[in-house]
C-alpha cells in the first residue's frame, strides 16, 4: 500500500507552507505500509518556540485554505517545543531543533520511503545544522569578547 494522491497533495502543501516560514530540514515519510492510522509523516523544526508556533500556523491555515483541510486534533501548543497536527490521512510534526536532535524520528522512519516535496522544501535541508553552527561560532564569539 501507498500513500493516496490526497496524502501527498496533502504533505505538498504543509511542506510549502513550512518552507514559506523558514522550517529547518522538512522531510516527509510514506507510513502507509506500516502504520494503519496514518499515510504520511511530514517532519519539520525551527530554532525557537516562536518559530514551532508560526510555522504551525502556516501549515494549518495554507492546508484550510487550499484545500479545505482542518486538522481532527493538535497537540503541543502550550509549550511548542513538539506540535503535532493530525489531519487523519497525514500527521504533521513540528518540532524545536533539540527535540528534533533528541527525538530523532528519522531513526525511527528511514525504512519508509521518503515523499518527494517542493523545491523549496527540499532546499531547508541542512538548515538546523548550519544554524546551530552558527549559533555556536556566534557563542564562542561572545564568550572570547566577555574575557
Amino acid at each position: 500500500m501507498t500513500a493516496t494522491d490526497r496524502s501527498i497533495e496533502l504533505i505538498n502543501v504543509a511542506a510549502q507552507a513550512a518552507a514559506d516560514k523558514l522550517a529547518h530540514d522538512i522531510i516527509a515519510y510514506d507510513v502507509s505500509d506500516v502504520l494503519s492510522i496514518t499515510d504520511a509523516f511530514l517532519l519539520a523544526s525551527a530554532p525557537n518556540d516562536r518559530q514551532v508556533k508560526s510555522i504551525v500556523d502556516e501549515i494549518e491555515e495554507q492546508l484550510n485554505k487550499q484545500l479545505g483541510a482542518k486538522p481532527v486534533r493538535r497537540e503541543g501548543d502550550r509549550d511548542a517545543r513538539w506540535i503535532l497536527l493530525d489531519y487523519v490521512d497525514i500527521v504533521v510534526h513540528v518540532q524545536h531543533s533539540e527535540e528534533r536532535v533528541f527525538y530523532a524520528l528519522e531513526r525511527l522512519w528511514k525504512d519508509c520511503p521518503e515523499i518527494g516535496l517542493p523545491e523549496d522544501a527540499k532546499a531547508t535541508r541542512g538548515k538546523g545544522a548550519e544554524h546551530a553552527e552558527q549559533q555556536a561560532a556566534e557563542e564562542a564569539d561572545l564568550d572570547g569578547e566577555l574575557r
